[in-house]
């Protein structure tokens, strides 16, 4: 966890005054803000990690003097019998053909809440600790969103080896069941299948069967729990809890399950609620839903861009291009991931504080995520018979 104790260097610039410059207030006030620093640091971490699944499960550098850094991707070679007398100088064809991946850092992601301080003297609770938490999940929310974007680009994406003579393996879409509606994405049976021919896919494309993982949406992973002890997808060893956690306990054909809102649905994050078409797998609103559990998805792309979409260093696609996107299958070396900096906190104080009676609370971290090897990466898909707008390259 990334974050600093200095007064001074965690201030803000807030209406033309340097929160950092001198005050009246003694050394104790400023302890008093190291220590709430460390505090809401803590908070903001803990809420961050209880919300992102991505962070680990992909290939993660760090970013230091810079704003993009170098991943280089080998293809494969081959072997031979020795000539006695020949000289050895490597292969002929030049194999094994390099490609370098050129990652590039997005502009700095912040969330932020004003804390006014008599909201918080009257409080008979942590306000500042649980803004802390929610400040950590919107961080969180934004970071899986973008690698997911990034695996389901790399699974439509060619290898980013292009020497002559060499024709390695890209991404894979596969179907989710055989008809032309949404709906098949909530079929275990169909779930099942998919996964097995995706396991045959990377087996097939050289991928290492170490770190494989599927992401699924919340209903569609509870398809599959309550399709255990049917199918012996689980270790039968793990009941109750352990089964609802969504954090890996399910396997198929090796491959580890979890389950998150953030993942690319039918052109929503979360649940797509409506009525069953090719596009839609026709789930029943059940009301009171809120405005967050079916948000759809939104532009992000490295040139201009609607009004309703958002312009990004990396390009994550436009949300047209998601709409029957079920679920993704990977592994860690299909997108590679930079993070300049971590999730951290930064908490106005000294004249700021004084003047507006309360604190700014920031959590911000800056990363940026795109395609690695695309033959690691699988995206399931279901609905429409053509796929035409889902099958379209970013």
């Amino acid at each position: 966890m990334a974050h600093q104790n200095n007064a001074n260097n965690t201030s803000l610039t807030w209406g033309g005054v340097n929160a950092g410059s001198a005050s009246p207030t003694s050394n104790t006030t400023d302890s008093r803000r190291n220590l709430y620093l460390k505090l809401f640091s803590g908070e903001l971490f803990k809420g961050f990690q209880r919300n992102t699944i991505a962070r680990d499960l992909i290939t993660k550098r760090t970013l230091k003097n810079g704003r993009s850094l170098q991943f280089i991707f080998t293809g494969r070679t081959n072997s031979e019998f020795h000539v006695p007398g020949q000289n050895i100088l490597g292969n002929t064809d030049g194999a094994p053909p390099v490609a370098e991946v050129t990652i590039e850092c997005d502009d700095l992601l912040i969330s932020s809440a004003f804390v006014y301080e008599l909201d918080e003297t009257l409080a008979h609770y942590d306000l500042r600790g649980e803004i802390s938490r929610k400040i950590g999940y919107a961080l969180a929310e934004n970071y899986d969103r973008r690698i997911f974007r990034a695996v389901t680009k790399a699974a439509r994406q060619a290898s980013p080896i292009q020497k002559t003579n060499f024709l390695e393996p890209g991404g894979t879409q596969i179907r989710v069941g055989t008809n032309a509606q949404g709906s098949d994405a909530y079929v275990a049976s169909s779930l099942i299948n998919a996964f097995y021919d995706a396991a045959a896919a990377l087996d097939e494309k050289g991928v290492s069967t170490e770190g494989r993982v599927g992401v699924l949406n919340p209903r569609q992973y509870y398809e599959l729990i309550q399709a255990v002890g049917s199918n012996g997808l689980v270790n039968r060893d793990e009941q109750g809890d352990a089964l609802q956690s969504g954090n890996g306990i399910i396997e198929i054909a090796g491959i580890k399950i979890y389950k998150s809102m953030n993942i690319p649905f039918f052109g929503s994050f979360g649940t797509k609620y409506g009525s069953a078409s090719a596009t839609n797998p026709g789930v029943t609103d059940p009301g009171n839903s809120g405005s967050f559990v079916s948000e759809a998805m939104g532009d992000q792309e490295n040139n201009t861009v609607a009004a309703a979409g958002q312009k990004t260093v990396n390009d994550y696609g436009e949300a047209a291009k998601f709409s029957n996107s079920c679920g993704l299958i990977f592994q860690k070396e299909a997108v590679g991931l930079v993070e300049a900096i971590g999730p951290q906190v930064q908490v106005t104080s000294g004249d700021v504080s004084v003047i507006y009676q309360g604190d700014v609370i920031l959590g911000r971290l800056a990363m940026g995520v795109a395609p690695l090897n695309p033959a690691a990466a699988v995206e399931l898909v279901a609905g429409a018979a053509a796929l035409s707008g889902n099958t379209a390259a970013f």
